[in-house]
């Protein structure tokens, strides 16, 4: 195995497109906001509220057992236990994605043309993925992590079996890897797992998590504390949970010592533009999909690209639920007149034309294509960034199945 094991360590060129920039910076600067915007949005809103409110009603809401100013500071206290992960995403990312410049002090700032203007879509992303590392990177996300992963590891260790011990460690893709929890697992198992993603929020979170953090347990972060609904006690609200609950870079080192690991890489591009090229052609043995066949517009356009990257007699494994997220919604294209996109956009992601399948049309198009469906299992409970103590439930019923393309 080669000594750099990381996964995203940042950018490999000079970024010149100014959009890609802009969001690049936006990204950053929006863990940069988290603080400041929740204290405003969260506890200091609610302040306001509390003290326009009858002197007699603050009086029993300020008294013991509510006691509610009480709650807001302890509110306050787990919105800068969340900051201090974020800070730590925003400060290395200046380096690691050559985003910042020299300060007074010798220290790396965030350029002023781009500080502070993260818009607010962009700081609801930073708070949703600081909420992500409880499924991807805590100990009490070790039954989402099972459910939701565990029959894709199963699935790679069949297909291991298949071609027998003396053959080539597999090449595994994970598209929309996230913050990067089952490319490392599948590359600790000992496969060459890549992921690749879109989003410059979780690449940032996933190259910190997974390059740079100082040891386990480094954090606790509180992933309820952004809202006052549906809870049972304070206490639920208030819960925090360690991350990261394994260390990498140990974890590596101590796995090394039994067995062989695989190589791990991240690609930061839109999946179709990057995996429909010549150069990836038949090149995976394996493709895994979680909660991601969802995020197409274009389902067939995501199958054929699947199906040029993987090998003949390669798989495609594949589970999650059919929350199509860009039902309803304008492409993009439309709204952007004027506007020149790149070759890239027009044949990736953004390209026009969408449509939303059932489950069982889902699979007919997988066959048409010329995939082989092999096994298949419905109506799995997967939760996602789930509460269990919260009063409001949500649960998907998941479809898990495998799918090889021919051998010709």
């Amino acid at each position: 195995m080669e000594e750099n094991t990381t996964a995203w360590a940042g950018v490999e060129n000079h970024i010149d497109d100014p959009e890609e920039l802009r969001v690049m910076y936006n990204a950053a600067d929006s863990f940069q906001q988290y603080a400041r915007t929740a204290h405003f949005q969260i506890t200091h809103q609610r302040r306001n509220a509390f003290y326009a409110l009858p002197q007699s009603q603050r009086a029993v809401l300020q008294a013991p057992p509510i006691s509610y100013l009480d709650t807001l500071i302890k509110v306050d206290d787990a919105i800068d236990s969340n900051a201090e992960l974020a800070r730590a995403i925003f400060s290395t990312s200046l380096q690691t994605f050559e985003l910042g410049i020299q300060s007074e002090d010798g220290t790396l700032k965030m350029p002023k043309q781009w500080d502070g203007r993260a818009k607010h879509s962009d700081i609801d992303k930073a708070r949703s993925t600081l909420r992500q590392f409880f499924r991807d990177w805590s100990a009490e996300g070790a039954a989402e992590r099972e459910i939701c992963y565990g029959p894709v590891k199963r699935a790679i260790a069949a297909e291991k079996e298949r071609r027998g011990p003396s053959g080539p460690r597999l090449r595994v893709l994970v598209p929309g890897a996230g913050l990067g929890r089952l490319v490392f697992d599948l590359f600790l198992d000992g496969c060459d797992a890549e992921g690749n993603e879109i989003s410059y929020h979780q690449l940032l979170a996933s190259s910190y998590i997974l390059n740079c953090c100082e040891r386990a347990g480094q954090f606790r972060i509180f992933p309820w504390v952004h809202s006052f609904s549906n809870h049972l006690s304070r206490e639920n609200q208030l819960r925090s949970y360690a991350v990261p609950d394994i260390h990498c870079v140990a974890e590596t080192a101590r796995a090394q010592q039994t067995r062989e690991l695989g190589e791990m890489s991240m690609t930061a591009s839109d999946f179709l533009c990057e995996y429909n090229k010549a150069e990836n052609k038949d090149k995976y043995d394996v493709v895994a999909t979680v909660f991601f066949l969802d995020t197409a517009p274009n389902l067939m356009r995501y199958l054929e690209a699947i199906m040029h990257c993987l090998k003949p007699g390669g798989i495609l494994v594949n589970i999650g639920p059919l929350l199509w997220h860009f039902e309803g919604q304008v492409p993009r294209h439309i709204h952007d007149e004027g506007d020149t996109e790149s070759e890239c956009n027009m044949t990736g992601i953004t390209e026009p034309g969408s449509f939303e399948l059932s489950d069982d049309e889902v699979m007919s198009l997988v066959e048409t294509m010329g995939f082989e469906v092999i096994s298949r299992e419905t109506g799995i409970d997967a939760p996602y960034i789930h509460d269990a103590q919260s009063m409001l439930q949500s649960m998907y019923k998941a479809s898990a199945w495998v799918a090889r393309k021919p051998t010709q």
